[in-house]
């Protein structure tokens, strides 16, 4: 079997598919990216220098798509959360791409899938309080093209998170 290696810059490759420590080490970063490069290739089996090695080559190749902090939104006052279906007038391609340019606008909306099924789309919304939503339920009636139907299901709690990949 021939393996494929993608050629990083300075003369490095890296397979396309990750090997065994490369996945220990994506695991690692998800669960806690904050952790030195020392502490990271403790863990992991790796010298510090060889550890940053694999990071920079993760990073280079697109494994790693970014570090970021996650926030408590119910310390920020953001105590609900929607899961709203929407619903177009047409799903051809010019429908389909206004809408997507359209909900980039909206931070409130903090996901947006295109689905197959009965929705066009599904959408994760935050929310201060009741009337917060009201006023995001209109301009999301009033802002985005195309829609002919809203249906909203509020998150009561989350019984699972996960911000990491199951590798």
């Amino acid at each position: 079997m021939v393996e494929l290696l993608l050629v990083l810059p300075e003369n490095r490759a890296l397979p396309l598919q990750p090997d065994a420590t490369d996945r220990k080490l994506l695991r690692e970063l998800q669960r806690d990216s904050h952790r030195s490069v020392q502490v990271l290739g403790h863990t992991v089996g790796l010298s510090p220098s060889a550890c940053h090695r694999r990071i920079k080559a993760l990073e280079d190749a697109g494994f790693v798509q970014g570090y970021r902090a996650e926030l408590d939104a119910g310390r920020l006052g953001f105590a609900m959360q929607f899961f709203i279906e929407v619903g177009l007038t047409s799903q051809s391609e010019a429908a389909l791409d206004a809408f997507e340019a359209a909900v980039q606008d909206i931070p409130e909306v903090l996901e947006c899938h295109l689905m197959a099924g009965q929705s066009d789309y599904i959408l994760r919304v935050i929310c201060r309080d009741h009337e917060d939503f009201e006023h995001l339920h209109r301009r999301l009636s009033a802002r985005l093209p195309g829609v002919a139907r809203i249906h909203s299901n509020m998150s009561i709690r989350r019984v699972k998170a996960r911000s990491g990949l199951p590798i």
